[in-house]
């Protein structure tokens, strides 16, 4: 228990520094931001003329108009075929004070739901302002705040996105256990009552990183009476001794990356093979070691590992694997030298990754082909229990976890969508989980997640097929050959509709460039390349 609060500390902050930082954020969170890239809600809003693919599996169908009410899809009708002209007295009509968006010859989706979207971070330097754009300048409407600074910082962004006063997607806060907590937690009782605090600060749900057995029992049956939602890190410190399916079976709604589910499949060992050097505090020896880890579990698709897959689809177990952040562990160079550093990367962000024994996640210490080769052996035996999960009933989510390890909000989400396809899902599938298994697994589906009558009007826009390459949905499009042997940029979102709210992507990124470059001009900040 002792080591899992010494995480947690260093994760978290103490608690005078966790004080002072809520009132400042507080203050600055209250703050509305002027900008033309928002527009609405309308009285009335139809979409013309789209490409449909409504979340839910099915095939796109097109062309259609959706109809919007306030805030709410009132109707979505077929107008004609491809190719062939609309008869215009069969379309929806246009109401005084109404608005249209010409989507012909475009594809419209439902807002894609982040599911580990963390809202910036002090060391990173990142605040909300500019995450939000990020995240809405790629598509994301919902995002599920996995702790960070403090359920009163979160719950005050929830309320004022809600009420359209910032630039924001949905917001569902879930408080790290035990953070805010003036004593460390050491029995049951202290658990449930912390759970019940939590629920009365305005909490959807709490993420977890590990305890010992009796207080998980305890916070996790509180919790589910109270009929909140839970994720967990399953951290290494306390891992051996409570793994994944442990917390399936003790009512934990969503599991966070990958942690404590290898463990759950040893049948040849209890711990993982550490090296007798090894110390958890060391970043290297930490992600390193976890490189090869699923090599321990059990076979794909032996007795213990059909079993225990099984287990947890029967016991409705959601998994959020964020393929993504993870992705500079099997490519460094990749991950570091992505394209959108230059233009929407904070100078702080960009020191925050650099080569690093204190930050978490600058695990650099010399990374180099070994532990690239491990990580994608890793990721292979990781993608094929994902999709197996997912062939077999199971649900799986996607997060980001952006703010770490090179993995930029927005455009991380994008590349989770990528690696969901790279580890065997279609790309209707891919959809689904980015949209209609998220808000199930967020208790939301009857508000988001498909485009269908009486949900919110919560979508996506984008002039080009994701379907066909899901490169089209990052926020610096797709390179594109024509015709004539031009090299061209297409894609990139056009617009993301959150609760009718109609706001222009690429005048959001736009946004985000001038803060970036506000922050370089201010420090005299080029990007380097660490060592030079």
């Amino acid at each position: 228990m002792r080591g899992f609060f010494v995480y947690f500390k260093n994760r978290f902050m103490n608690k005078f520094f966790f004080l002072f930082l809520l009132l400042s954020s507080l203050i600055g969170s209250a703050q509305e931001i002027n900008s033309d890239a928002a527009e609405g809600p309308f009285s009335q809003l139809i979409i013309r003329g789209a490409t449909l693919i409504n979340g839910n599996g099915a095939p796109p169908i097109g062309p259609v108009d959706i109809t919007i009410e306030d805030h709410t899809i009132v109707g979505i009708q077929v107008v004609g075929y491809p190719g062939v002209a609309i008869n215009e007295s069969k379309r929806p009509k246009l109401k005084a004070g109404g608005h249209e968006i010409d989507a012909h010859g475009q594809f419209v989706l439902p807002g894609f739901i982040d599911m580990h979207g963390h809202i910036g971070g002090v060391a990173q330097g990142a605040d909300w302002d500019y995450v939000f754009r990020l995240w809405l300048a790629h598509g994301v409407t919902t995002v599920r705040e996995p702790s960070g600074r403090g359920v009163e910082y979160a719950v005050n962004l929830k309320k004022q996105s809600a009420k359209n006063t910032i630039i924001a997607p949905r917001i569902l806060a879930y408080t790290g256990f035990g953070q805010g907590n003036k004593n460390q937690i050491s029995t049951p009782e202290q658990a449930r009552e912390w759970v019940r605090q939590n629920a009365k600060n305005g909490a959807d749900g709490i993420k977890f990183f590990g305890a010992e057995p009796e207080i998980m029992i305890a916070a996790l049956d509180e919790n589910k009476k109270l009929g909140l939602r839970s994720a967990c890190h399953h951290a290494q410190l306390s891992v051996a001794r409570w793994n994944a399916l442990q917390s399936a079976r003790a009512g934990l709604t969503t599991m966070e990356h990958w942690y404590g589910l290898p463990e759950a499949l040893f049948d040849d060992r209890t711990v993982q093979n550490y090296p007798l050097d090894y110390n958890y505090q060391n970043e290297q020896h930490r992600f390193g070691e976890a490189g090869k880890l699923w090599k321990q579990a059990a076979a794909p698709y032996s007795t213990h590992w059909n079993n225990v897959m099984n287990e947890l689809i029967d016991l409705d177990f959601t998994m959020v694997p964020t393929f993504n952040i993870y992705e500079a562990s099997r490519d460094l160079h990749r991950a570091r030298r992505a394209e959108w550093h230059e233009d929407f990367t904070l100078p702080s962000l960009w020191k925050f990754y650099q080569p690093s024994k204190i930050s978490h996640g600058s695990y650099w210490h010399f990374w180099g082909t070994e532990e690239e080769v491990a990580w994608k052996e890793n990721f292979k035996l990781w993608m094929t229990f994902i999709n197996e999960y997912k062939n077999r009933g199971g649900r799986v989510t996607t997060g980001s976890d952006s703010g770490f390890i090179f993995q930029l909000y927005g455009f991380a989400y994008i590349r989770e969508l990528e690696l969901l396809r790279e580890a065997g899902f279609h790309p209707l599938e891919v959809i689904r989980a980015a949209t209609l298994n998220g808000a199930e697994a967020l208790g939301i589906d009857k508000q988001t997640g498909s485009i269908e009558i009486g949900k919110d009007a919560d979508f996506v826009i984008v002039e080009e097929n994701p379907l066909q390459n899901m490169k089209v949905l990052y926020g610096t499009g797709a390179i594109k050959l024509t015709e004539n042997n031009e090299v061209v940029r297409v894609g990139g979102v056009k617009y993301t509709i959150r609760q009718g709210v109609i706001y222009d992507a690429k005048k959001l990124l736009s946004e985000v460039k001038e803060m970036v470059d506000i922050a370089k001009e201010k420090e005299n900040f080029k990007i380097t390349q660490p060592g030079n």
